[in-house]
């Protein structure tokens, strides 16, 4: 991800691996950008200190909505699928974005809502502290349609083929069932 970020802006900048201190294995990368008029440019358009509580709406030309979903994807979201066992032959598959922000997650859910005409819907992680825009599998679907509407686009592989492969469970599930209609 780090490398899709520096390569998306055609830029080099150093970066490193942290810990949050109180669990040394779980590792994240830091990026400093040290271009004041970068920097800047990323405060008019919404992107604030502390971003995870306090980012809201972020003003993003319309030609790069589609990035800046996937991005937002690959960044705070995720994808799970099972098979529900309420139900015989019932594969369930979900993808989520998060965030501590809720006017955040609003806006994105809105956005989404304008460009892909699908709803979502909000919910709040176990402990409270984070926001979960989640998709079931009929969106789930038209959303990844969206996001990776282009095969070369900038992506994060691991997140793309995790859902691919859930995709492809589901398109045999329709087979199976259009089969014994047959």
């Amino acid at each position: 991800m780090v490398d899709n970020f520096q390569k998306a802006l055609g830029i080099s900048y150093n970066y490193c691996m942290k810990s949050n201190g109180t669990n040394t294995n779980k590792k994240y990368y830091v990026i400093q950008i040290g271009d004041v008029l970068f920097y800047r440019f990323l405060e008019s358009i919404g992107l604030t200190p502390n971003k995870s509580k306090t980012v809201a709406i972020i003003d993003i030309p319309k030609i790069y909505i589609r990035d800046f979903i996937r991005g937002s994807f690959d960044g705070d979201g995720c994808s799970y699928s099972y098979w529900d066992k309420r139900w015989k032959s019932s594969f369930m598959l979900y993808l989520e974005f998060v965030s501590a922000s809720s006017k955040h997650i609003l806006w994105l859910q809105e956005i989404i809502k304008k460009e892909v005409g699908i709803h979502g819907h909000i919910t709040k992680s176990g402990n409270q502290s984070c926001f979960q825009l989640k998709y079931a599998k009929s969106e789930s679907i038209k959303l990844f349609a969206y996001m990776y509407q282009s095969r070369k686009c900038m992506l994060l592989s691991r997140k793309y083929l995790k859902i691919k492969e859930s995709l492809d469970i589901v398109k045999r599930q329709e087979q199976d069932k259009k089969a014994q209609v047959l």
